[in-house]
């Protein structure tokens, strides 16, 4: 039994193992937006090639760091509602830093600002966390799990055979569901009465 063995070790310790995932992470994240003077940028946004397993454990990692973003979201807007439009360093800004607006602004961005800090230890990446907390939590605002799919690819890595798989963020390029086809409505006849039972002549002549 695999008690307390979750997850693949992929022929690597354990640094190696997280280093890997981090970087996987970031590069995932980091084709959300490509560069287009770049020539090695992705043909596909949003999408990474690796294999089957890799991509296995990827998922849900990467998928935490956006439900957090999403958590982020919310107490950005909320802080939003104490926040000033004054340019920083004129008067009217430092009587908003003076006075409670500024601490009720900095009680709602805190918890934000936290989870961006946690973010940078995973990926080490500004224009990733970046990213991550402006486009992809706006992207996925209204969706409840489910930012990521992996897809097998017909072809195998040279070398070692490796089964090839791509993930990407969903959102874009999804298949339309299928509707099913109604089953049938069947239709109950209507019992047809059946005639009482004659009475047998013997039955008659006892009456």
């Amino acid at each position: 039994m695999r008690h307390r063995m979750k997850g693949r070790k992929l022929g690597r310790n354990s640094s190696h193992r997280k280093a890997l995932f981090k970087n996987m992470a970031t590069a995932l994240i980091l084709t959300a937006r490509p560069d287009e003077d770049d020539p090695a940028a992705p043909k596909v946004a949003g999408r990474i090639v690796t294999t089957v397993a890799k991509a296995k454990e990827l998922r849900p990692k990467v998928e935490k760091l956006i439900t957090m973003a999403r958590k982020a979201r919310v107490h950005e807007q909320q802080a939003e509602e104490f926040a000033t439009r004054a340019e920083r360093g004129t008067d009217a800004w430092k009587n908003w830093r003076e006075g409670d607006q500024w601490q009720k602004w900095v009680n709602a961005k805190s918890p934000a600002i936290a989870m961006r800090r946690r973010a940078f230890s995973v990926l080490r990446s500004k224009e990733a966390v970046d990213i991550l907390f402006d486009e992809l939590a706006e992207r996925f605002e209204t969706r409840d799990g489910g930012y990521t799919r992996v897809v097998r690819l017909p072809t195998r890595r040279l070398g070692d055979g490796g089964q090839k798989a791509i993930i990407e963020f969903t959102g874009e390029r999804d298949r339309p569901k299928a509707s099913r086809a109604k089953a049938p409505v069947v239709k109950k006849e209507a019992a047809v009465a059946e005639p009482a039972p004659a009475e047998s002549t013997e039955e008659k002549s006892e009456a």
